[in-house]
């Protein structure tokens, strides 16, 4: 059964699943000219894997490809037993990966050239409406050429392929999905980074942007610089600029000072990154010279 459809109905799009068989880690990381694409492209499960479906996509492969995964089907396996009863399948694109790194993905012979994709070590990257298969190459080289945690190496293959051409409609929207056990806000769930940038000129940028700021309020303390010389009049200095101290003119951190800057750390909601010490997170002095 052929479909007949509209170029501007599909999901055109390029996108990267990825996992860390070290760290548990799994997740997708996805652009395309498409409002809130992630809304609908990626999908991911704690200690199981990943699915990224697009090209007209079938938002059931991304529930129903983690419950065969969770079963102890093969990527390749889940793959075949979703498209095997779609009579849409010549249109899609789906790409899954499990928790131990092996990838499989399924372009439809019907998907809007250009469409295609390449499994490598640890991913698949794939893509359809593109302006060349350059932006599918260079997604998957940098993945495996990027060293850092597996949302950092996904956020830099995207930027890669958009670098190498992109989806040939342009640019509107980007979103990272990654898993982890336990690595969630509090402890109490798995869902390390979930960035979405729905509508934007130039949203790859943005989601790195935001992805900054998540590692600011969600990652853990990195380094604790002490509060002394240059690094504490710095400190009096911006928090008179931001009006939570009178005057800079204070020979001790101890009382007016510290109390002026632990409500300006708490008020930005770095709740966990405030010490009673006379130190202060990296992080949150480099945010502060921002402000």
């Amino acid at each position: 059964m052929k479909l007949s459809v509209q170029k501007d109905q599909l999901v055109a799009t390029f996108s990267i699943v990825g996992a860390d068989p070290e760290t548990g880690e799994v997740g997708v990381a996805v652009q395309s000219k498409f409002l809130a694409v992630g809304s609908v492209v990626p999908w991911a499960k704690a200690n199981v894997g990943a699915v990224a479906t697009q090209s007209w996509a079938n938002t059931s492969y991304g529930p129903r490809g983690l419950e065969l995964l969770e079963e102890g089907l093969s990527p390749e396996e889940v793959i075949e037993k979703l498209v095997a009863d779609d009579p849409g399948k010549n249109l899609r694109q789906v790409a899954i990966i499990n928790h131990k790194g092996e990838a499989s993905a399924f372009t439809g012979e019907e998907c809007f050239d250009w469409a295609g994709h390449k499994v490598g070590k640890h991913h698949s990257s794939q893509g359809n409406i593109l302006v060349s298969e350059e932006t599918v190459a260079a997604m998957s080289e940098t993945f495996e050429q990027t060293e850092g945690t597996l949302a950092e190496r996904l956020l830099t293959a995207l930027a890669a392929a958009q670098n190498a051409g992109g989806d040939s409609r342009g640019k509107q929207s980007a979103a990272i999905y990654v898993l982890q056990e336990g690595a969630g806000y509090g402890g109490y769930n798995d869902v390390k980074v979930d960035l979405r940038v729905d509508d934007h000129p130039e949203p790859i940028a943005e989601l790195q942007r935001l992805y900054e700021l998540h590692k600011i309020f969600n990652m853990p303390t990195e380094e604790l610089v002490e509060i002394e010389g240059e690094v504490f009049e710095e400190i009096k200095s911006q928090l008179v600029k931001l009006g939570f101290l009178k005057t800079a003119d204070q020979p001790n951190y101890e009382g007016e000072v510290k109390e002026a800057f632990k409500a300006f750390v708490l008020g930005e909601n770095f709740d966990d990154r405030w010490t009673e010490e006379q130190q202060v997170d990296i992080l949150v002095l480099e945010f502060l010279r921002k402000k």
